[in-house]
């Protein structure tokens, strides 16, 4: 006998425990087992079965639902009205979750479990993620995180019949503890004051009342929001972020020394250290040789040293982003399976 497909051992075995658990859900109903004298003339009795087709995770199963006469049953393993289980549910979110379409989530079904499920359906299972998210974005939060990192990856969305580029912007908050969580998922096609103040009192209205240090890559705008919601929130920009950007100049032959060279500016005791190092980068041989890197430096000079008014295991925290970076690549990882997401709600609905 085979383990899977229509009268496969795993389908027989599922009725079997569905329809037992039924029959003793319908005789702790009644209080009394089939056959007992002690149910005659006790004002309700077993009253055959229904069939009812349901979706398993081992395919779809005729079930026979036991009745009562007078019609008062409401079986919890198998409520009034469900075409399947919960199980099913769940495997269509862990498909679609590894970055599956709904038209390749429609064919596993039907492939490895026998289950021929409409793509309405997946999409309105999926969809049933929108409430999660809805809560999970407006979910208290703490009062006081000392650091949170500002992120984004780019996705192609459709938008207005044509597919461009949107950011789905991540705020990782760390707290008290050391601890990390995702604090919310912004979609945003431009970014600016407006944006960044509307995220930043969101965030504040949830909750958070201080904020010692955010971190993020040169934003513009975002600078001003965050003042505007905690006045003594230092504002730092992304070293990891700023280095990748100055090595947009460099020849590939180059960059190992150049990045090298970088990490005495970042890597320094002081602010006075590092500016005395920047100086030297700049009358250095690769220093002349790329000279735009310096201007930008500059340009974000007033964004840079915040952290140097830290201890180093401090800083380390600030300008290493690997945490960050990390939910990043797993987002990416899920994301580029995708052409492009036919609405925010979408591709937000993946990321969660």
């Amino acid at each position: 006998m085979e383990l899977l497909g229509e009268g496969g051992l795993l389908k027989q075995m599922t009725k079997a425990i569905l329809e037992r658990s039924l029959q003793i859900e319908l005789t702790e109903h009644l209080g009394y087992d089939q056959g007992d004298p002690a149910g005659v003339g006790s004002g309700n009795s077993r009253n055959g079965t229904t069939r009812k087709r349901l979706a398993t995770e081992a395919g779809h199963v005729d079930l026979d639902v036991p009745r009562d006469r007078d019609s008062s049953f409401a079986p919890r393993t198998v409520r009034k009205g469900q075409r399947r289980l919960d199980g099913v549910d769940k495997l269509v979110m862990g498909l679609y979750a590894r970055g599956m379409t709904v038209r390749d989530v429609q064919a596993q079904l039907r492939e490895t479990f026998d289950l021929d499920v409409s793509p309405d359906l997946i999409s309105k299972i999926t969809d049933g993620v929108l409430e999660e998210v809805t809560e999970w974005q407006s979910r208290p939060l703490d009062r006081v995180y000392p650091v949170i990192f500002l992120d984004a990856i780019i996705c192609k969305v459709r938008h207005e019949g044509t597919v461009r580029n949107k950011a789905a912007h991540l705020a990782v908050g760390v707290d008290a503890d050391g601890r990390k969580e995702v604090l919310g998922i912004w979609v945003e096609t431009t970014e600016g004051a407006k944006f960044w103040l509307r995220v930043m009192n969101e965030i504040k209205a949830r909750g958070v009342e201080d904020v010692l240090i955010v971190v993020c890559d040169g934003l513009s705008g975002l600078p001003a929001a965050v003042t505007a919601c905690w006045p003594q929130t230092l504002v730092q920009t992304c070293i990891v972020h700023l280095t990748r950007a100055s090595l947009r100049w460099v020849n590939y032959k180059d960059r190992k020394r150049v990045a090298a060279e970088l990490r005495k500016i970042y890597g320094a005791v002081s602010e006075d250290a590092a500016r005395a190092a920047l100086q030297d980068w700049t009358s250095s041989e690769v220093g002349q040789a790329y000279p735009a890197i310096k201007r930008h430096w500059d340009q974000a000079w007033e964004h840079v040293i915040p952290f140097f008014a830290f201890g180093p295991e401090v800083r380390k925290v600030i300008y290493t982003t690997n945490m960050i970076e990390s939910i990043n690549y797993q987002l990416r990882k899920i994301s580029k399976t995708r052409g492009h997401f036919p609405t925010d709600d979408a591709l937000v609905k993946l990321l969660y």
